[in-house]
């Protein structure tokens, strides 16, 4: 699952540490998630590759506790959209020896 977090700081909260707070918020989030950190207009864009079937409703449950720590308490996420759902799994191979797959090292010219 490919998902934007969109996080801006609450009013009473200059967003100086901005750069810092990201990387304190990367830091959060879960280890296996891959996470792409930018900024914007003093806003904070994360984009998340959860790799598995993570929901979008999964993420912004996360990112909403991850809100919570006291050191970057002074953000909240403004927008959590998916990007893309989970990659689908791929086909099923046959076996070899299957029919209509030839054996391996073994190679038989088309008739025609």
């Amino acid at each position: 699952m490919l998902v934007e977090l969109t996080m801006h700081t609450t009013p009473s909260h200059p967003s100086a540490d901005s750069p810092i707070d990201g990387i304190r918020i990367l830091a959060l989030l879960p280890e296996q998630w891959r996470k792409d950190l930018s900024q914007a207009n003093g806003e904070i864009i994360i984009r998340v590759d959860t790799q598995d079937d993570t929901t979008g409703e999964q993420v912004e449950e996360t990112i909403t506790a991850v809100l919570d720590d006291p050191a970057i308490s002074h953000w909240s996420l403004r927008a959590c959209q998916t990007l893309s759902p989970s990659p689908p799994e791929p086909p099923a191979q046959d076996p070899p020896g299957s029919p209509g797959q030839e054996p391996p090292g073994q190679f038989q010219p088309p008739t025609g």
